[in-house]
């Protein structure tokens, strides 16, 4: 009787495993948990000419979207062409000039055009990430597309990311950009595709605890 029952007891077993599989599997691809913030805690968007909004309004800038859709003020500190070392020097004085809670950043775009080192332009990445956790700031990390056909962010921001076991954005920019409807020129989006970045972004807080 034993060996007759086998199979359904195996079968059981089997459907548990796949289904122990399966929630592990869920559990992998939440992004890492942030801390909450309160309504009054102030978010730093900090980067290039896709944080400062070029090719769209101000208020159409994906900071000035994101602040309305998050309920939190939301700091607009981008320059547009600014390389990632000048973006480093920079950081500084501007987590003490506003002070946040959260650094949403998205830098290094202008060195892939400039076609500088992507090992320094990673390493400038770090010690962004390293200097605003150093606060107690935390961190959400954005990709940016490397110029080419596929338009796909850098795979190190990936590994950066990994490292320091923050929320990680890595698509969004290169499907707006793949998007005529979404962009003003080549390389920036228009106020669709900010509000689409800002959209992609909030949901990313949501995910990982922040809102």
């Amino acid at each position: 009787m034993a060996s007759m029952e086998q199979p359904g007891a195996f079968r059981r077993v089997s459907w548990l495993a796949v289904a122990i599989l399966a929630l592990l599997c869920a559990a992998c691809g939440k992004p890492p948990r942030l801390a909450p913030l309160a309504s009054d805690a102030t978010l730093l968007a900090f980067g290039d000419s896709l944080t400062f909004g070029t090719g769209a309004n101000e208020a159409e800038s994906y900071p000035a979207q994101l602040a309305v859709l998050v309920g939190r003020r939301v700091v607009r500190a981008g320059v547009p062409g600014e390389v990632s070392g000048d973006g480093l020097r920079r950081l500084p004085e501007t987590l003490d000039e506003h002070q946040p809670r959260l650094l949403v950043l998205l830098h290094g775009g202008n060195d892939f055009l400039r076609r500088l080192p992507k090992s320094q332009t990673a390493e400038n990445v770090r010690a962004m990430i390293r200097l605003a956790r150093s606060r107690g700031i935390d961190v959400v990390l954005v990709g940016t597309p490397e110029p080419g056909l596929t338009v796909t962010s850098a795979a190190f921001y990936g590994e950066v990311a990994k490292e320091f076991g923050i929320p990680y954005e890595d698509a969004v920019i290169g499907r707006i950009l793949r998007t005529p409807s979404q962009k003003s020129d080549p390389i920036h989006p228009n106020a669709a595709g900010y509000r689409v970045l800002a959209e992609r972004i909030a949901e990313l807080l949501r995910a990982s605890g922040a809102i």
